[in-house]
C-alpha cells in the first residue's frame, strides 16, 4: 500500500507539471516560445517591492497573496507570514510559523488563515499576527481557505470540504467526496458566501452545499473524463471559482470552461477548454489561459471566442486578472503580460522575477500585485 502511495503521490506531481507544459529534457518536446515583439503602448511603474522569505517553493505551490482593506497578507513555502500596507509596502507584522505551507491566503473578519502540508489550519490576528487557534484537517491543504464571518471553509486534496468555526477553529461539518483515481497537484479556492459553500473538485463536477450545515444544494458537471487511459481522463477544476453578479465561473483542465448561475448550478453558457489555472471576467466578456499557453477572450453572450493570442505557447500562464482596460498574467521567465480586452494585442509587458510568476496577479483599484516564484512580491500601477 506504502508503494501504491507513493506512486500516486509522484503521479500527482508528474500531473501538475504535464497541466502547465513543463519542458522535459527530451528532444522531442518543444521549448517555451519565444517572446513576440511588439509596439508598448502601456507601460507599468513599480510602485513598492518586497521579498516574502522563499517564495513558492519548489512543489508547484500557488501561494496567493490575499487583500483585504488596505492590508496584503504574503505567505512562504516555510511558513512566514507577512502583512503589509497595499498602497506603500510598509511591513505590519510578520510570524514566521515554521510549517509547510501550501495553501494561502485567506484574509477577512480579522483573521488570516493559510493551510499546511501537514493538513494544519492555522489562523492568525489580522491587525498583529498573534495565532488565535489551529485545527488539523484530513489532508495537505493546497488552496487558500474562505471565510464568511461565521466560518472558515477548506478544501482539501482529497476533495473534502470542511467548516471550522471562525473563532475556535473546531469543526462544524465535514463533507466526503471521492476524488478522481489520479488528480492534478492542486485544487481551487472555494467560494463561500453566508448560504453557499461551492468547489470545484478533481472529478470535473461543481458542487454547491449549505454554508450552515454541509448538505448538498446543487452540483453539476463542468467536464466529461475522455479516454482510455487515466491520464487523458484527468478533468481537475484546479484554477479556483470565480463569482461574479450571481454567475459562477469555472473551467476545468482536458473539459470545458462554464458559466453557472450560482443560485441553481444550471448551465449558462460552456465551451471546449483545458486549464489548470482559471479564469477572468470583465466587460462582458471571460478570459482563460489554457494549457496550451493560448490566452481566449470568450463573450458571454454567445459563448465564442472575441479573440485568442497563441503567441506564448508552453510559456506556463499564470491565471489572468483584468486591469484597467487589459488583462494581466504571468509566465513562467517571470514576464508580466498586458494585452487589450478588446482584441487580444500586446499593449505592455515588464519583468518581476527571472524564476517565474505562478500565482495570479491581484487587482484592486489602479494597484496590480505580481507575486513571484521565488518571493518578490511588487506592487504595480499604470503609467500615465
Amino acid at each position: 500500500m506504502h508503494n501504491v502511495m507513493r506512486w500516486k503521490n509522484a503521479a500527482l506531481l508528474a500531473l501538475a507539471v504535464m497541466a502547465v507544459g513543463c519542458s522535459s529534457n527530451s528532444n522531442k518536446e518543444l521549448p517555451p516560445a519565444e517572446l513576440p515583439k511588439f509596439t508598448e503602448e502601456v507601460r507599468l511603474d513599480k510602485v513598492w517591492s518586497r521579498s516574502i522569505g522563499e517564495g513558492q517553493g519548489e512543489t508547484f505551490n500557488m501561494l496567493v497573496p490575499a487583500i483585504d482593506g488596505e492590508q496584503i497578507y504574503a505567505a512562504d513555502v516555510e511558513g512566514l507570514v507577512v502583512a503589509m500596507n497595499r498602497t506603500t509596502g510598509k511591513v505590519l507584522w510578520k510570524q514566521d510559523l515554521e510549517l509547510p505551507v501550501s495553501g494561502a491566503v485567506g484574509a477577512g473578519y480579522g483573521l488570516v488563515v493559510v493551510g499546511t502540508l501537514k493538513g494544519e489550519i492555522i489562523a492568525l490576528d489580522s491587525a498583529t499576527g498573534e495565532e488565535k487557534w489551529r485545527s488539523r484537517v484530513t489532508s495537505e491543504v493546497l488552496a487558500a481557505p474562505a471565510l464568511n464571518g461565521d466560518v472558515v471553509l477548506v478544501q482539501t486534496q482529497d476533495d473534502r470540504l470542511i467548516a471550522l468555526d471562525m473563532y475556535t477553529g473546531n469543526q462544524r461539518w465535514i463533507f466526503e467526496n471521492t476524488p478522481a483515481v489520479l488528480t492534478l497537484r492542486g485544487t481551487g479556492s472555494p467560494v463561500l458566501t453566508n448560504r453557499l459553500a461551492i468547489a470545484g473538485l478533481s472529478t470535473g463536477k461543481v458542487i454547491a452545499l449549505d454554508a450552515e450545515r454541509g448538505v448538498p444544494v446543487w452540483e453539476q458537471r463542468v467536464a466529461i473524463p475522455q479516454g482510455r487511459s487515466e491520464l487523458e481522463r484527468v478533468v481537475d477544476i484546479d484554477g479556483g471559482l470565480l463569482l461574479s453578479a450571481g454567475t459562477l465561473y469555472a473551467v476545468s483542465y482536458q473539459g470545458r470552461v462554464a458559466a453557472l448561475d450560482f443560485e441553481s448550478g444550471q448551465i449558462l453558457w460552456q465551451r471546449e477548454a483545458s486549464s489548470s489555472v482559471g479564469v477572468a471576467q470583465g466587460y462582458g466578456s471571460v478570459y482563460v489561459s489554457l494549457a496550451n499557453g493560448t490566452v481566449e477572450g470568450i463573450d458571454e453572450r454567445s459563448a465564442s471566442a472575441l479573440w485568442s493570442n497563441d503567441a506564448l505557447a508552453r510559456r506556463q500562464l499564470s491565471a489572468p486578472e483584468v486591469f484597467s482596460s487589459y488583462v494581466a498574467f504571468g509566465d513562467l521567465e517571470g514576464y508580466l503580460h498586458l494585452v487589450s480586452q478588446v482584441d487580444g494585442r500586446f499593449v505592455g509587458r515588464t519583468r518581476i522575477d527571472s524564476d517565474g510568476l505562478r500565482a495570479r496577479p491581484l487587482v484592486v483599484g489602479d494597484m496590480l500585485y505580481a507575486f513571484s516564484n521565488s518571493g518578490k512580491l511588487v506592487a504595480l500601477t499604470i503609467k500615465h
